[in-house]
């Protein structure tokens, strides 16, 4: 009876312990449109082996890579409805959430790395407090790469943009407002129908970085592309504040504290593989001569037309705009 009974609770007493360790262990469900195999995935999946090596398995990542989870809008709808719990977002999913965020990929605002570098690493607290704001937390900022034209077809000067069918984000207000201050009339599509609209010709000019333009390939569609970039294409790493707010407080400063090398090493690779991209699509694509001599003073001055549009409308904050600006002069000062 005694033997029994012993029996019984060491069977309750694993069956316990069985029990605290399945409450206590989390899957972050994360979502991204990189393909795998690309920059970005490899630097996630790495990512999500440290995470389960320093937590001995209590907080892993389930990726779903390539877009299968749908369009970025579509990603942060299943973070809010529960079916996944983080995502890797580049600027149009960013906007979604916290939109003051994209003046950091305002066209024409930056003349290098090292100035975005230093704005950004200025304004971080703000946006970090605007996505905890807006239910998300902020793990990781990231780049997508420098943003260039591609077109099927040749372009002799600027003007002929406007008789081009642009492929525009859809849902993207913060392009939009770019798009109609230069008069340009751009086809939206979801990201995940573009190479159909290429292939189509639905759209024949988009503008993307060298990199997602091979990840996405859309290179084979556009043998053009403008050599000199416009802006620098923002991202993030995030995971709802429901999810984080549910992890114990030492897995919270484990996400927390990987986040910071997770987007060194992702800018630093982006930007990397970025200038690779461009040597391989120097082989395949011509030069857009009539984008080699913008007219910078005209752009900035229709980059600023769509600024104060977009603070109109509370799309963009001024009070952060004018900081980036500040922290810009500042930078400059110091430079020279």
């Amino acid at each position: 009876m005694r033997r029994t009974l012993l029996k019984a609770l060491c069977a309750l007493a694993l069956l316990g312990a069985s029990a605290v360790h399945a409450a206590d262990a989390y899957v972050l469900k994360f979502a991204t449109l990189a393909p795998a195999g690309s920059t970005w995935m490899k630097a996630f999946d790495a990512w999500g082996r440290e995470l389960a090596a320093k937590s001995q398995g209590r907080l892993t990542v389930k990726f779903y890579p390539g877009g299968i989870s749908g369009d970025e809008p579509d990603m942060l709808k299943k973070i809010r409805f529960g079916q996944l719990q983080g995502a890797a977002l580049s600027g149009h999913g960013v906007g979604e959430i916290f939109p003051p965020a994209r003046i950091l990929e305002t066209p024409f605002l930056f003349r290098d790395h090292a100035e975005i570098d230093a704005v950004r690493a200025k304004i971080l607290p703000a946006l970090d407090a605007g996505f905890r704001k807006n239910h998300y937390e902020l793990v990781s900022w990231m780049e997508v790469g420098n943003i260039h034209f591609f077109s099927s077809k040749p372009l002799a000067n600027p003007d002929e943009l406007a008789r081009r069918r642009i492929w525009q984000w859809q849902g993207d207000r913060f392009i939009d407002a770019f798009f109609k201050a230069n008069g340009w009339s751009p086809v939206s599509l979801p990201i995940t129908e573009v190479y159909t609209g290429l292939s189509t010709g639905l759209v024949d000019t988009v503008v993307s970085t060298p990199l997602a333009s091979i990840a996405m390939q859309w290179a084979g569609k556009t043998p053009y592309m403008s050599s000199q970039p416009m802006a620098t294409g923002i991202g993030a790493v995030v995971v709802s504040s429901r999810f984080y707010a549910g992890l114990p407080a030492d897995l919270q400063a484990l996400l927390k504290n990987t986040g910071t090398p997770l987007s060194q090493k992702l800018i630093a690779d982006t930007r990397r593989d970025d200038l690779k991209s461009l040597a391989v699509l120097a082989k395949s694509t011509q030069p857009m001569t009539g984008l080699q001599n913008i007219n910078l003073a005209e752009q900035t001055a229709l980059t600023r037309k769509a600024v104060s549009a977009l603070e109109a409308q509370g799309y963009l904050s001024a009070e952060i705009n004018r900081q980036v600006d500040a922290e810009l002069a500042d930078y400059r000062r110091g430079k020279q």
